[in-house]
């Protein structure tokens, strides 16, 4: 996903990307690893996830856990590989002040919250935050406007340029390393519970609602997506010289879904000694390991209750992935789903199983045609 997610960029902006933003910011070495091995540069974690810190090349390490790591610079990340990545840690107090509540002040309000930020002692300072997109004019109408108001106060009275994370470090390489907490999210107290476990993180609109669903349902979900898993590396053997190789490049047809793309794509990965292809054979190989991708959308965990509509999304995602499962299979491993689906129940008596959720918004595939 991470080497789509560049491939993806390089397609939109013409050149490679520094930085990547993990979903929730949800992490563990293995994950800073694959940045590191694919090039980029830098991450951005919340400022509970990072646990010690210490001056480049001294010994004593300073504990920094319960978010009281330095914001204003930028860190090292030094990987068990001999890997380094650079991790920003964004204000946490003032990115929730922003999110819920100083954009009402306008732009005088945001441009005094983050001048606050700036420590005084000398060199260079990094003064960021990090909100949803949506803050600016969604969750609060008019805050795009008090966005760009409160940027040109900061900057037209010569307290604060602006800059991007990688012109900071290019000029400001770290000056310190640091160690994460593992298997930690910004949105989660309980590490990466919100995502598998009944741990109390929930939207609170319904009281008394559980989540225990959240197991069960990661369960049926990690099931089908190693039974998926063992039909596109058999199936896939017949059309691909390297199934796995093959999934990783297929980022390219989903960018550019042309006939004569599929057509290179499928000179680069049919084995040479195969007679002939059959090219919807490949596609749909290729699109349900895409479904099986997608049925691990982060939104599908967040919320209270897997009758809402982004659980019933993910649903429709496996759905879509069991599909596209060759005839011979297809029915067995809808059979177990559904077994395990069983499992998952909805705070709403009415919504049931997650059986009868599935079937109900997400049972017999989506029915979208697969272009030869």
């Amino acid at each position: 996903q991470v080497y789509w997610g560049i491939r993806d960029f390089e397609h939109r902006f013409g050149r490679s990307p520094e930085g990547l933003w993990l979903p929730e910011t949800a992490v563990d070495v293995a994950t800073l690893e694959v940045l590191a091995e694919l090039g980029i540069r830098f991450t951005i974690l919340a400022p509970e996830q990072a646990a010690r810190v210490r001056a480049i090349g001294a010994a004593e390490w300073m504990d920094v856990s319960g978010a009281r790591i330095d914001p204003r610079r930028a860190y090292e990340a030094r990987l068990p590989s001999g890997n380094r990545v650079a991790i920003f840690f964004y204000d946490g107090a003032a990115s929730h002040a922003i999110a819920f509540g100083a954009l009402a002040e306008g732009g005088v309000g945001f441009a005094r919250r983050i001048a606050s930020l700036a420590a005084d002692a000398p060199g260079p300072q990094l003064l960021h935050v990090a909100t949803d997109g949506e803050t600016y004019g969604h969750h609060h109408r008019g805050g795009e406007i008090a966005l760009a108001e409160g940027l040109d106060e900061l900057v037209g009275s010569g307290f604060a340029r602006l800059s991007n994370y990688g012109e900071f470090l290019s000029l400001h390489p770290p000056q310190h390393e640091v160690e994460i907490v593992e298997n930690t999210a910004w949105s989660c107290a309980h590490g990466l519970g919100r995502w598998r476990d009944d741990c109390t993180c929930r939207t609170g609109q319904n009281p008394g609602w559980v989540q225990v669903w959240r197991g069960p349902l990661r369960e049926a979900l990690d099931r089908l997506r190693d039974d998926l898993a063992a039909v596109f590396e058999a199936r896939g053997a017949r059309v691909f010289a390297d199934p796995w190789a093959a999934r990783d490049d297929s980022i390219a047809v989903v960018l550019d879904p042309s006939a004569d793309a599929f057509d290179d794509f499928l000179s680069r990965h049919a084995p040479a000694a195969a007679p002939g292809v059959d090219p919807r054979e490949a596609r749909r190989l290729l699109e349900m390991q895409r479904h099986a991708m997608l049925m691990y959308t982060s939104c599908g965990w967040f919320f209270d209750d897997p009758a809402g509509l982004e659980t019933t999304q993910i649903l429709r995602y496996a759905a879509r992935a069991i599909e596209l499962c060759p005839d011979d299979v297809r029915g067995p491993l809808e059979t177990e789903f559904l077994r395990r689906l069983d499992e998952v129940r909805s705070n709403d008596p009415e919504a049931g199983s997650g059986r009868r959720i599935y079937e109900a918004s997400a049972g017999g595939g989506s029915g979208f045609a697969i272009g030869g």
